[in-house]
């Protein structure tokens, strides 16, 4: 509706400022018993022609085209190819572009073929002011409108650009806060089970000095632990450049992981099959994760029976199986329940699977993590960053 406005006031103005050169005496009708206000029907009719410009520049093009050779056979007047100059420069602003190619061609083929045949007529410079008109009426406006157009395309495509790049931004933000939320889970959970755990059993039965003492030391041990993986989570935070830092864990941890477990009660059989061998860092850090989620979650529901852990190194994977009793899935504890899909999670981004569920009498989760990413893998993780 803004437009249209626009348009009619435009169409408006070009008519008054012709009104106004009619009224100070710049028309001339060309036959002697015409009126010279008969010139302002062409007129009329090419300022109506501006009306068209947004809607069908090509009905518009075609409408000034006819109202401009009217006024030129009748006058010619000055009005009216001053108005058919913004006609020809809206088609180029507002038309396709195959429009703009072709009122370019037709305005130089037109301006060349006049001033050619002028010659011919007369052969005198002054001969090729017809020409040079004609390319002021139509060549000059039409280069003003492509330039105007490149131009606007430009910028329309730089906020094009920008609303990706925000957008981009915004899906790493959420990417980056989901891994974190699991980085946080998997670096607490295990430490503040085991210290709830040992906390309730210390609270609720009386185990005597030696119990007692075993409990808080595995409780200590845990606080301190979990307060470390804390603060290389808050150094990340501050500087994102700690990614890749050795000192993050991974397998080469998982003995020490596996004492722990042991000292908070879990019976951990640990069977490693296959040549160890340095791991991509990604795939080193999600299967010590998955890893510790798997005791965490045998700690917390487990009936503290054994707990069966198989690692297996092949060229090509790293293969994770961890077994405990019961069969039943993990009950969510005060509202979290983020474990096993925080597991699929990390085996999905590196294009491999995870399957947690029961297994006769026994809970399994079974993992398969590639060393090398699938190409599907790939353009997901990209895509989430």
């Amino acid at each position: 509706m803004k437009g249209r406005a626009v348009d009619l006031v435009l169409a408006g103005g070009t008519f008054a400022a012709g009104l106004l050169m009619f009224a100070i005496g710049q028309y001339h009708a060309a036959f002697g018993a015409l009126p010279h206000a008969v010139l302002l029907v062409p007129l009329a009719v090419c300022s109506g022609a501006l009306l068209l410009r947004r809607t069908a520049p090509v009905a518009s093009v075609l409408v000034g085209t006819a109202a401009l050779a009217a006024d030129v056979v009748l006058g010619p007047s000055l009005a009216t190819p001053l108005v058919y100059t913004q006609v020809l420069y809206d088609a180029c602003t507002h038309g396709r572009a195959a429009l703009t190619r072709v009122l370019l061609a037709v305005s130089v083929v037109g301006c060349v073929v006049t001033g050619a045949v002028a010659l011919v007529l007369d052969p005198h410079v002054r001969s090729l002011s017809l020409a040079v008109i004609l390319a002021l009426v139509t060549v000059v406006p039409v280069l003003t409108g492509i330039h105007v157009r490149h131009h606007r395309d430009q910028a329309t495509a730089a906020r094009q650009l920008a609303r990706l790049a925000e957008a981009d931004r915004a899906n790493a933000v959420a990417a980056e806060r989901a891994r974190m939320a699991r980085e946080l889970h998997d670096a607490i959970a295990n430490h503040l089970s085991a210290v709830a755990i040992h906390a309730t059993a210390a609270l609720s039965t009386d185990l005597g000095a030696d119990g007692t003492r075993q409990a808080l030391t595995v409780i200590r041990e845990n606080s301190v632990r979990g307060l470390a993986e804390m603060r290389e989570m808050i150094g990340y935070l501050r500087d994102p450049a700690q990614a890749d830092d050795p000192s993050v864990a991974g397998l080469s941890a998982l003995d020490d992981l596996v004492a722990r477990a042991r000292r908070a009660g879990l019976a951990v059989d640990l069977t490693v099959r296959g040549e160890p061998a340095e791991l991509p860092a990604g795939v080193d850090r999600a299967a010590y994760r998955i890893l510790q989620e798997s005791l965490t979650n045998a700690l917390k529901h487990g009936d503290g029976g054994r707990v069966g852990l198989d690692l297996e190194y092949t060229p090509s994977a790293v293969g994770l199986r961890v077994t405990s009793t019961p069969a039943r899935a993990p009950a969510p504890v005060d509202g979290a329940g983020s474990g096993v899909v925080g597991m699929q999670e990390r085996a999905a981004l590196l294009g491999g699977s995870l399957e947690a569920g029961p297994s006769g009498d026994q809970w399994l989760v079974s993992a398969h993590l590639p060393l090398l990413p699938a190409p599907a893998a790939v353009r997901s993780a990209a895509e989430g960053e």
